[in-house]
Parts: structure tokens; sequence; C-alpha cells
């Protein structure tokens, strides 16, 4: 009877431990989405950007904040792997790097529109 208690214990122990690691593990991942979102957004409004063309623009964005991108990388990274843990690690980094791609897609769309209603 001890040994079924014993093992329930650590049963519940470790399951609130993993929980913990899951729900510090989403919070950095919405801390990176939001770093790298408000890094993206930095480069919206900048006097220079407003005289590229939409293309142009597209390869500004895709290529800056590499910190923040990458911090976002693998902090969504980590936290898919809690969460799914039987998903494929190629898996996990597919959907991060969609959820960078459509980032980008997001902050090009605002500037073709912003560009288009200044016309």
């Amino acid at each position: 009877m001890r040994a079924i208690i014993l093992a329930l214990m650590v049963a519940m122990t470790t399951s609130s431990a993993m929980a913990d690691e899951t729900d510090d593990a989403h919070r950095l991942a919405v801390s990176g989405r939001d770093d790298y979102w408000n890094c993206l957004a930095r480069e919206f409004p900048r006097e220079s950007n407003k005289s590229l063309s939409e293309q142009d623009f597209g390869a500004l964005i895709a290529s800056a904040c590499p910190s923040e991108r990458q911090n976002f990388r693998v902090a969504l990274v980590d936290f898919l792997g809690l969460q799914f843990p039987t998903n494929e690690a190629g898996a996990n980094m597919t959907t991060a790097n969609n959820a960078i791609a459509l980032a980008q897609k997001d902050i090009v769309t605002a500037f073709a529109r912003r560009k288009a209603a200044a016309k």
C-alpha cells in the first residue's frame, strides 16, 4: 500500500512539474512573439521605408530583427516540444517558421495598405 501511495505522489509531483515547465515555456514563447512583433513594428513607420516598394519592404522585414526572430523560434519550438512531445522536431520547426513568416506577411500587408491609402 505504501508503494502505491508513494508512486501516486511521485506521479502527481512529476505531472505538476511538467505542467509548470510547459507554462513557463508558453510564457517564453509568447514573450518571444511579442518581442519579435514589437521589433518588426519599429521598422514599419521609419521615414526611410516610405519610398520602398512592397517587395523591397518585404525583403527588409525578412532580414530585420534577427536575434528577436531566433529567440522567438527557439522559444516556440521548445514550447511545442513540451506541448506535443510526440511531434517530430522538424514539424515543430516548420510550425515556428510558419509563425515567423505570417508575422512578416502581416507587417508587409499593413505596409502595402498604408502605401495604397496614401496615394
